[in-house]
C-alpha cells in the first residue's frame, strides 16, 4: 500500500484556485487517514519535481488543460508514478467535448443534438435556432459557456472579446430545458443521483458550482425511480465507453416538466471531478456511507499505472 503521496494542485488552467481547494481538501484528509503527505503546486517543471520527491503515488487534484487532459498522466506514465483518476486516452477523450459525445453517441447513450461552430461564426449570427448552448470544446467549471434563450437577437457580445481565451471552437447544443442532474462513479459502482438548483434560482454557473450557497443538493433526486437507476446505468456505461478508471462524474439533463418532452440527455463526463467542501462527488459518497477520508483512501489505494 502507498505511505508517500504526492497531491497534485494548483497548475496553470483557468481552474487553478478550485485545484487548490480540491488539493488541500484531499491532502488534509490523507494526512488524517495516516499518510505522509506532500502538497505540490504544479508547474512545467512537474517531471523534475516529481523524479526528485519519489512519491509512492499522485494524487491528481488537477482540473481543466494539462491536469484533466491526459498531459499531467503522460508524465506520470513516463516517470511511473502510480496515479489516480483516468489514465492518458480516457482523460484526453473525456475532455474534449464533442470526441467524448461521439464515442458517447456510438455506445448508445443519449446526447444533445449539436455541432461544432468557429467562435468567429457564433460571435456574428446564431449558429442553432435558440435556446442553444455554447461551451468550449476543453474547459471545465462554466468557464466560457453561454446560454442562449429564446428570443435573444444575437449572440453574446463577449464571443467577440479580443482577449478571449477559451479556444477558436465552441460546441453548439441544443438547450434541454429542465433538471440539471449528476452521478458519480467509484471504480464500477454508480453511487446516487444529485438534483443541482442553482440558489438565486438561475443555471448552474461557476458561482452556484462554487460559492458556499450558491446552489442547492437534492439526495437523492426526487424524481421517479426508473429514470433514477436510468441515470445510474448511463453514468456506469459512459464511464466504460470512455475507459475511465477510479472517480468520474456525469451531468445530465432531464426535461420532466408538465410541459416538458421527457427527454434525458448526458451531457459530459468529468474524469477529475471537483473535491472541495461543496463538490459533489464527496457528498454522493457520504451518501452512500463512505466518509470523505475513506474516499481519497481508496483512491490511492486505487492508483496505477498503464490506466
Amino acid at each position: 500500500m502507498p505511505q508517500h503521496i504526492a497531491v497534485l494542485m494548483g497548475g496553470w488552467s483557468s481552474e487553478r484556485d478550485v485545484s487548490l481547494r480540491s488539493g488541500e481538501a484531499c491532502a488534509k484528509a490523507l494526512e488524517g487517514e495516516g499518510f505522509r503527505v506532500s502538497r505540490v503546486d504544479v508547474t512545467r517543471d512537474i517531471g523534475r519535481v516529481l523524479s526528485d520527491l519519489k512519491p509512492d503515488a499522485a494524487l491528481n487534484a488537477l482540473h481543466g488543460p494539462a491536469g484533466e487532459d491526459g498531459t499531467i498522466q503522460g508524465v506520470l506514465e513516463v516517470l511511473r508514478i502510480p496515479y489516480t483518476h483516468s489514465g492518458v486516452l480516457a482523460s484526453a477523450l473525456a475532455m474534449h467535448k464533442d470526441m467524448a459525445k461521439k464515442v458517447m453517441a456510438a455506445a448508445g447513450l443519449p446526447v444533445p443534438e449539436g455541432r461544432v461552430v468557429a467562435r468567429a461564426d457564433a460571435a456574428k449570427a446564431h449558429v442553432l435556432p435558440p435556446p442553444y448552448v455554447l461551451k468550449p470544446i476543453a474547459e471545465g467549471s462554466s468557464y466560457g459557456v453561454f446560454i442562449i434563450a429564446e428570443g435573444e437577437a444575437h449572440p453574446p457580445a463577449d464571443l467577440a472579446r479580443s482577449d478571449w481565451k477559451y479556444g477558436e471552437e465552441l460546441l453548439a447544443e441544443k438547450f434541454v430545458a429542465g433538471r440539471e442532474l449528476t452521478c458519480a462513479v467509484m471504480g464500477n459502482r454508480a453511487l446516487g443521483v444529485i438534483d443541482i438548483r442553482a440558489a438565486d434560482g438561475g443555471w448552474y454557473d461557476y458561482h452556484a458550482k462554487y460559492a458556499k450557497g450558491g446552489s442547492i443538493h437534492v439526495l437523492p433526486a426526487e424524481i421517479l425511480p426508473n429514470i433514477y437507476q436510468r441515470i445510474q446505468q448511463l453514468s456506469l456505461r459512459a464511464h466504460q465507453a470512455l475507459g475511465c478508471r477510479g472517480v468520474s462524474r456525469s451531468d445530465f439533463r432531464y426535461d420532466d416538466r408538465p410541459e416538458g418532452t421527457g427527454e434525458l440527455v448526458i451531457l459530459e463526463v468529468n474524469t477529475q471531478p471537483g473535491m472541495t467542501e461543496t463538490s459533489l462527488v464527496p457528498e454522493m459518497a457520504a451518501f452512500a456511507g463512505i466518509s470523505f477520508g475513506g474516499l481519497v483512501r481508496w483512491m490511492v489505494e486505487d492508483a496505477s499505472c498503464d490506466r
